[in-house]
């Protein structure tokens, strides 16, 4: 007899499929992480098992909590804020224009001064209606010398109404000189005017005409030679610094004002605030790539507390 051989039960055992077979997973090289994570039912189980081994593991974990907390505290405070940077005395002599010779220090509920006030840079000779102290007093000088009565014929150096046209000519001149001081004092100024005398402080700090006295300049490549520049016919008031540190007082200037009353609703103050923030990003990347190390850079960094954040990353406000 020929062999029997077993044949298909029935057809519907078969799964037809046309879909294409899946490909393995690619076996991955890297190592495999042991993560510490567990779960609650893990937990409480090793709390109940063994309390002491699990004191110690949450008195660990507390520990690097709290040292992380302080190094990104830390962190936080050299990457400063992409606004106002690093608090310096400069800085803050901007909301006096230079003539404050101490700071005002923050008060609580009860009117009280948190910190002692601290010296800042102050500029006397910077005055109000963009006059200059040097100006005033010469002023003053040749305004008394054409004021002073002379002498004539009928009224003599020795006679007593010479005597009171003098007294009286020196307290007139007295109470011309108090309400000159008053008038050019800055206290009596506006927001403008304060600006106006923090931009003349701004150039006097850094211009080039003044900078380039005392700092070194930045040291040359291999094969470069030092060429030497013309004489300055005045003032630096171009030079990238200069243009940071007028951009740093106005920006401080417009972030103190948006911080009061209902200025958070000032939307055409904030597009300002972010043009000029990007602006001063702009000039402190050329600043990085063309003076990074120099006395230059590290001079407008010190005085002004621009941190990494001002210019290394996005701004946005």
């Amino acid at each position: 007899m020929p062999p029997r051989i077993p044949g298909v039960q029935r057809l519907g055992a078969f799964s037809l499929c046309l879909r294409p077979a899946v490909k393995p997973a690619t076996p991955s090289l890297l190592p495999v992480i042991q993560t510490a994570s567990m779960s609650q039912k893990e937990k409480k189980r090793l709390a109940k098992q063994d309390p002491y081994r699990w004191a110690q593991m949450q008195q660990r974990k507390a520990a690097h909590l709290k040292r992380r907390e302080e190094i990104e505290a830390v962190r936080a405070k050299q990457h400063g804020d992409p606004i106002r940077g690093i608090q310096t005395p400069f800085i803050e002599s901007f909301d006096f224009a230079g003539q404050a010779p101490l700071s005002k220090p923050p008060v609580d509920a009860d009117g009280n001064p948190l910190e002692e006030p601290h010296p800042l840079p102050t500029s006397p000779h910077i005055l109000n209606n963009l006059i200059h102290k040097d100006e005033l007093d010469s002023a003053i000088e040749t305004a008394y010398t054409l004021t002073r009565p002379m002498e004539s014929d009928l009224v003599t150096v020795d006679s007593e109404e010479y005597q009171k046209q003098l007294e009286k000519h020196e307290e007139e001149h007295a109470k011309a000189v108090e309400a000159l001081k008053r008038i050019t004092h800055m206290d009596n100024g506006s927001a403008k005017d304060r600006l106006h005398a923090n931009i003349r402080r701004c150039v006097e700090t850094f211009g080039r005409h003044q900078t380039d006295q005392f700092l070194r300049p930045k040291a040359l490549s291999r094969g470069q030679t030092r060429e030497e520049k013309p004489v300055r016919g005045g003032p630096d008031t171009g030079s990238s610094e200069v243009q940071i540190a007028i951009l740093t007082a106005k920006i401080r200037a417009l972030a103190n004002q948006l911080e009061t009353g209902r200025g958070y609703k000032d939307k055409v103050g904030k597009r300002d605030l972010r043009l000029m923030l990007h602006r001063r990003q702009r000039l402190l990347r050329y600043m990085d790539r063309k003076e990074r190390g120099s006395d230059r850079w590290k001079h407008m960094i010190e005085t002004l507390g621009l941190s990494p954040a001002t210019w290394k990353e996005q701004i946005t406000t």
